[in-house]
């Protein structure tokens, strides 16, 4: 009994979950749903009305006083009246409530956008963008059918089934209500059992289809990784093997539902013949007119259409409880990275930058960064480098608040960055990151993404100083060329160009160099770097760098190995030392006086 109770109360936690994400909505256009309830009503009045004018027409048809002829015309008139403004109601009432789903949708969508945004990067690292837009697409739809279903058909459909039992009852007796309420009770019965039997096929068929997207979007998105390995044919076995699990599991979804619509149209089969033969009895005894009997089919038509698109209703709300599932658990992940409470917002000017004692993993038996601490003066240079996986990008992740330091602290301007809101953090920092990622836009919008608020001359003064005006004349379409998604029309160094006037525009106090010239040739990286200087002049910097021949000019250098700093200071004071730095700094020199003698012309003596 108790492993019940932890299977239902977890069930029933989701409902009243979904309950609260749809009924500030309902509140919100309460008056709007008042309207289309009102005209609910008058559509389902006319359902009612619709089979009492028929009686009457068959019966009025029925008798010999051909006088009468008249009466049939006006109750047919009258019949069509009532099935036309049934209709016309009807479709009032979704035009009006239209508006309320639609809304909703849309608030849901930007709720649910907006929550992934303020996730932590941990999880969107682990996540996979093609279920994640599938979930939330199938959820906001979802979420819809429910608002319109559940106030549209659910409660007007039992409305009617309460009503049309009444008037058999009231008007032809005990028999034809009880064989009413029999069939409905079994039928309801039947379509709950048998739903909620096949919702783990529904469930299936979601979890199959979001995988075999998820193959897709990430098979898509790295196309040229695909074509560089010749793996056209792998990826389609691999995107075949997710849509045979696709298939196989809206096979048996298909085969439930036959079951399921099968065991409803026996039930509504065996009632429709047990109340046409009690009616055909009772008109062959004279106790019923023809006009009753036609009445009672009329009735038993009209009831049970609603009844069986009930069916279908509860099916569809099973259905999207389950598609609305993984929404709403994704609005229920926290970030780990906890905002305070009483955030400051960080203004300028700002000061200088410390990591005191700061140490990081990424997880057990990752440690990163370990017992870190560096300074960088107001509008200082501070450069750090180290070998690959030492900890160098992970001081910008800190920085950025990405994640929480474990031990430690990092303050701005003497505030620890735990104690200021994320927004007013990020918007103090501009980067230039190693792995610039584009939108699928135009280079000039690209660039104006680093501040949308700025003007088409800001963006432009910003894309000549990032050096990018000789690029831009040589494309055809100039700065409304189309960039690809992610980028990939444009190279590496073009990509990082792009990234640092986004940087220039952003006009952050703190600007984070992450390898910003790793993708450009010693012309581009010469003008680059005399940009950047010229950019950073007032400036707190701190730039993680590869080659060491950027960053000769910093006020500061810190050698990070095994995530602890393990020399400091300047360029000249670093060699003299002749340590990691002057063995790394000789080492390069090595091969860049190698690539350039590779690279010299052959003289005429060579060449003979």
């Amino acid at each position: 009994m108790q492993h019940d109770n932890s299977i239902d109360e977890p069930k029933l936690k989701m409902y009243w979950h979904i309950i609260h994400i749809m009924w500030p909505y309902l509140i919100e256009y309460r008056n709007r749903v008042l309207l289309a309830l009102g005209c609910l009503i008058l559509a389902k009045l006319g359902n009612v009305i619709g089979p009492f004018i028929l009686k009457y027409i068959v019966d009025a048809l029925d008798t010999e006083k051909t006088q009468l002829i008249v009466m049939p015309v006006a109750l047919v008139l009258a019949y069509g009246f009532a099935r036309f403004a049934n209709v016309l109601f009807g479709e009032l009432r979704d035009t009006i409530f239209g508006r309320v789903t639609e809304r909703a949708m849309r608030k849901i969508g930007i709720k649910v956008f907006r929550h992934l945004h303020n996730l932590d990067l941990d999880f969107h690292l682990n996540r996979r963008t093609g279920g994640l837009s599938r979930d939330i697409e199938r959820g906001t739809t979802g979420i819809s059918f429910l608002m319109r279903f559940l106030v549209f058909n659910i409660v007007p459909t039992f409305i009617e089934i309460f009503m049309v039992v009444g008037i058999l009852l009231y008007n032809y007796g005990w028999g034809f209500a009880l064989i009413t309420l029999a069939a409905v009770t079994a039928y309801v019965w039947f379509s709950i059992a048998a739903t909620e039997w096949r919702t783990k096929y529904v469930r299936e068929s979601n979890v199959a289809d979001s995988a075999s997207n998820n193959r897709a979007v990430d098979s898509l998105l790295n196309f040229e990784t695909v074509k560089y390995f010749t793996n056209e044919e792998f990826e389609v076995q691999r995107y075949d093997y997710e849509l045979e699990k696709w298939e196989s599991a809206r096979r048996k979804n298909r085969l439930s539902l036959f079951s399921l619509n099968g065991g409803q149209a026996l039930i509504i089969s065996v009632a429709m013949t047990a109340m046409m033969g009690l009616a055909s009895s009772r008109v062959a005894n004279g106790t019923m007119s023809l006009g009753d009997f036609v009445m009672i089919n009329a009735f038993m038509i009209q009831l049970f259409l609603p009844l069986n698109f009930l069916g279908f209703v509860y099916r569809e709300i099973k259905g999207s409880i389950a598609n609305i599932e993984k929404m709403v658990k994704l609005l229920d992940i926290t970030s780990s990275v906890k905002k305070c409470v009483n955030a400051k917002t960080l203004a300028p000017p700002i000061w200088d930058i410390e990591f005191r004692n700061v140490s990081f993993s990424y997880g057990p038996g990752r440690k990163i960064l370990n017992n870190v601490s560096l300074t960088i003066g107001a509008g200082q240079k501070v450069a750090v480098v180290g070998a690959s996986g030492a900890g160098k990008s992970t001081l910008v992740k800190l920085l950025f608040r990405f994640y929480n330091v474990e031990e430690g602290s990092i303050t701005i301007g003497g505030t620890d960055i735990s104690h200021v809101t994320e927004n007013s953090l990020r918007q103090a920092i501009g980067i230039v990151p190693q792995d610039t990622v584009l939108f699928n836009d135009s280079i000039f919008e690209n660039v104006r993404y680093g501040r949308p608020e700025a003007s088409d001359a800001e963006v432009s003064n910003a894309i000549s100083l990032a050096h990018l005006e000789n690029f831009i004349r040589q494309l055809p379409d100039g700065n409304q060329t189309i960039v690809g998604e992610r980028g990939l029309k444009l190279s590496g160094g073009e990509k990082q160009r792009v990234a640092i006037a986004r940087t220039i525009l952003k006009r952050s106090p703190v600007l984070v160099f992450d390898e910003a010239t790793s993708s450009l040739d010693s012309n581009s990286e010469k003008a680059i770097l005399t940009a950047l200087r010229e950019v950073a002049v007032g400036h707190t910097s701190l730039v993680i760098a590869h080659r060491l021949s950027t960053i000769v000019d910093a006020d500061k250098i810190l050698v990070l190995d095994d995530g602890c700093i393990i020399e400091q200071g300047s360029h000249q004071a670093l060699l003299e030392e002749g340590g990691y730095y002057a063995n790394l700094w000789f080492t390069q020199q090595k091969e860049r006086a190698g690539k350039t003698k590779s690279n010299e012309p052959l003289s005429a003596s060579n060449a003979r």
